[in-house]
């Protein structure tokens, strides 16, 4: 008899969070904090703190990032770390 599969993803995939790919539209250097837009065209805000959890110096208008969630999935959950779309 089969061994019956559960419904949930491998605890590796659980674990690993969620991030969206979004443009940059607002930045404030001096706190970090900014807006981008989403792919969707629905505006999202960052904290300064998730900006400086990506190691970044500095953000321009228009560039691309990567927004990574402190939930597995990005609905209802905080920007935890902004990056750019080509680092790791």
């Amino acid at each position: 008899m089969p061994a019956e599969r559960s419904a949930s993803p491998p605890a590796a995939q659980q674990s690993r969070p969620v991030s969206r790919q979004a443009t940059v539209s607002e930045f404030d250097p001096d706190t970090g904090a900014g807006t981008v837009l989403l792919d969707n065209g629905r505006r999202e805000e960052f904290p300064g703190s998730a900006f400086r959890a990506g190691g970044l110096r500095l953000l321009r208008l228009g560039q691309r990032v990567r927004l990574d969630y402190d939930r597995l999935d990005c609905d209802g959950g905080r920007v935890r770390k902004v990056t750019l779309i080509t680092l790791p």
